[in-house]
């Protein structure tokens, strides 16, 4: 048998090692800082300036900064940081190292490679800058504008055709299971990434982008959370599982359990994941079908998510007493652990007797973390003291200090998760708690607010930060290990050629061994087999009319009310805020009338939100006065004492750009909002006409105002400087859109008509 030798990129895997640290620190110093601010909201305010003289410094600080320590724009930064960059570099350090050696072959090509590894690093740092200013789609882990978005897609197709050309050279006939799992991510991530983000750009301007989802409404939504889960599914999980498949074998040195169960782990896995976006979207406007659906197949994970579990668990039989001493070990245990924990709670988070309780509480951050600080960050942690010492042929440099992160690290889990499992259930409980009378307990929601930030969530934040310092010590450790070590870029190996096989099944040959040696059709039945789900979820909510029945007395924003709602995605307002009253007692008493899927038709993109922060805005308009929310975006603490939400003054300084209203309102025709060409014609005379009326109703409510304009006038013409008008800054744009919400429709008067 002729042998050939060859050598491993080990160059590209440091490269991805070090670049998974690094934006490991991001990623959890900015979820520290994010998690800060739900108990400090001042924080800014400390360190731009307020007017407020316990703080000290001067409020134009705190205006200058425009929003770019608003935690809206923030929590985008840090989900970001740790979905894509801390666990999607993990993912290429662990994949690009683990193919070569399953594949017995070196990557395709080394320059294909670093396009890949600086592509994706350019995507992250692009995140960061457009989020920084605003620049934002809304829809969650999926908030890049166009121009990312086709990075993303550029990138992501490149290093699929370098994982599909590196097994078509493989010196190994059959795929180990660590590659099925390569190349469902690979299928499934290509498919939501490019439907979830269908839009129409405003502007093809790179340095201002601006875009609309092609859907809308309930359709968008379904969409939405069709990706957002699945982005859970199959770019946090199923990578993290081939990772799985492959280090904690070597680090036990034990074969994997059971071949069989790896076979149904992956395919039923892939299968019935891509059907369960849709139970987050229970009890709201998604048709009762699609709900069901969601709610049915989120159940039956459990059966292939703790095969996987087991798989992984049991490979270990044999090897306990290793366990005890070895550090890597350890980070495996307990991310299997957390992997189970988590797959066996969000089954039950998506029945509807639990799912009432918990969403849009913290209960659902407390369980995301739980999967993504126990499986995701243990697997990338166990991986990289793994891969340390091996690329750089030394021992680990301090297994004590390991040990110690290992401690660390799992405190920081529990510190953070338990604080906000009470926290969920506080919330979830207290909303719901009527009176004898058959009045709201607890009718005001900062009721539950000034509980939680007393207590929970500066825990939660403490719990961050032992994990975040647990990190740090890792950093340290891997330096220290690499100090000491000798790295070999090209790492010399050798095996026997491929022999030449025909490609069709052989007589006897086993189904699933066929497949294991033909790549392409394993890939043709993983895009098969996950196309399945979004083909009859989402095909006949977007083309089957009755789905989303239309309802007579609603209408297109104004262009002002457009603006407005623009300026409430650029702060990210939907982090905190829903839109989306569900048919419960307790949310019609607090909030009013419950939502119904027609209302949303010229939403593109939807803001239902995922999490109540702050109370659900979907009835918002003609609640308060606009003077009532000119003041709380000033100082939401002088409306509202004990809240936790940010400071807008930038929003009351700003004036309102209006260069790109009148091509948002083309795009939107586009899309199938019916403006007329009257609408354009007096786009001018209706924003101007709008915002007058918002003005002289402020001035007329709070005298105080209408002196401090006068006297801001005053001063202008003085100075010879321009003066903006309260009505032409972005603040009216932004009452005028919040007093629009939820006043089309009312509880009486719904006149609705199915097409």
């Amino acid at each position: 048998m002729q042998m050939q030798t060859f050598s491993y990129d080990n160059k590209i895997v440091k490269y991805f090692l070090y670049a998974t640290l690094f934006w490991a620190v991001m990623a959890f110093f900015f979820g520290v800082l994010v998690a800060t601010l739900l108990f400090f909201p001042t924080l800014p305010e400390y360190i731009f300036g307020s007017d407020d003289g316990t703080i000290g410094g001067n409020i134009q600080g705190l205006i200058n900064s425009q929003g770019k320590l608003g935690f809206g724009r923030l929590r985008m930064i840090h989900t970001t940081f740790a979905v894509f960059a801390f666990v999607g570099n993990s993912f290429f350090t662990g994949a690009y190292y683990s193919m070569q050696r399953l594949l017995k072959t070196r990557m395709y090509s080394d320059v294909l490679s670093w396009i890949v590894f600086w592509g994706w690093q350019l995507f992250i740092v692009l995140s960061f800058v457009t989020f920084i200013l605003g620049y934002n789609t809304s829809k969650e882990y999926a908030e890049h504008e166009w121009p990312i978005d086709i990075l993303i897609a550029l990138v992501w197709v490149l290093f699929g055709a370098q994982m599909f050309l590196t097994i078509a050279k493989r010196r190994v006939r059959h795929l180990y299971v660590a590659i099925w799992f390569y190349i469902g991510t690979w299928a499934a991530i290509t498919m939501l990434h490019v439907f979830n983000n269908l839009e129409i750009p405003v502007t093809f301007s790179l340095t201002a982008p601006k875009s609309y989802s092609l859907y809308s409404g309930v359709q968008d939504a379904l969409v939405q959370w069709w990706y957002g889960h699945n982005a859970v599914a199959f770019f946090l999980t199923t990578p993290i599982l081939g990772l799985m498949y492959y280090f904690v074998p070597k680090a036990a040195n034990r074969p994997v359990f059971s071949y069989k169960l790896s076979i149904i782990h992956f395919w039923s896995l892939i299968f019935i994941y891509i059907w369960a976006g849709p139970h987050h979207l229970l009890y709201t406007a998604l048709p009762g079908w699609a709900q069901a659906l969601g709610t049915g197949f989120s159940i039956m994970l459990i059966a292939p998510s703790w095969g996987g579990m087991l798989n992984g668990l049991l490979t270990l039989r044999g090897a306990w007493d290793k366990v005890r001493e070895n550090p890597i070990l350890k980070f495996f245990v307990v991310a299997l652990t957390c992997y189970g924990m988590a797959t066996f709670e969000g089954p039950m988070l998506a029945t509807k007797t639990l799912n009432k309780i918990g969403h849009f509480t913290d209960w659902v951050p407390a369980h995301v973390h739980v999967g993504t600080l126990g499986w995701n960050g243990f697997i990338a942690f166990g991986m990289i003291y793994y891969l340390a010492p091996k690329l750089f042929n030394t021992k680990l440099a301090s297994v004590k200090m390991a040990n110690a992160h290992f401690w660390i690290g799992t405190f920081g889990i529990l510190f953070w998760v338990i604080p906000m499992y009470v926290a969920g259930w506080t919330q979830g409980l207290m909303w719901k708690q009527f009176a004898a009378d058959g009045t709201l307990e607890y009718g005001n929601f900062l009721q539950t607010v000034t509980i939680l930030k007393q207590w929970l969530y500066p825990l939660r934040a403490f719990g961050g930060t032992l994990y975040l310092i647990g990190a740090i010590l890792m950093i340290i450790n891997v330096w220290r290990t690499v100090k000491s070590g000798h790295f070999v870029a090209n790492e010399e190996a050798e095996a026997p050629a491929l022999a030449p096989k025909a490609s069709t099944r052989a007589q006897g040959e086993g189904v699933h061994s066929w497949i294991e040696r033909t790549p392409l059709v394993m890939t043709i039945g993983a895009v098969l087999t996950l196309a399945v789900g979004g083909l009859v979820e989402i095909v006949p909510t977007i083309v089957v009319k009755s789905n989303v029945p239309t309802i007579a007395s609603i209408k297109p924003y104004t262009p002002l009310e457009l603006e407005g709602r623009d300026l409430y995605i650029r702060e990210g307002c939907n982090a905190c805020h829903t839109q989306m009253v569900r048919p419960f007692r307790d949310e019609v008493k607090r909030y009013g009338e419950y939502s119904k899927a027609g209302e949303f038709v010229y939403d593109h993109p939807f803001l239902w939100g995922s999490k109540r922060t702050g109370p659900d805005l979907h009835r918002e308009g003609g609640k308060n006065p606009d003077a009532w929310h000119y003041k709380h975006m000033w100082n939401p603490r002088s409306t509202s004492d004990g809240s936790i939400m940010p400071r807008y003054p930038w929003l009351i300084d700003n004036k309102l750009d209006r260069e790109l209203t009148r091509d948002k309102m083309k795009s939107m025709v586009a899309l199938g909002v019916p403006y007329q060409q009257e609408d354009f014609d007096s786009m001018q005379v209706s924003m101007n006409k709008q915002a007058l009326a918002i003005e002289q109703t402020i001035f007329k409510d709070a005298s105080d105002l209408k002196e401090l304009y006068a006297k801001k006038e005053a001063e202008a013409k003085q100075q010879g400087k321009e003066f903006v008008p309260l009505r032409d800054r972005e603040i009216t744009a932004l009452i005028a859109y919040l007093q629009r919400l939820g006043t089309d429709i009312k509880a009486e008067q719904v006149e609705t008509a199915s097409n």
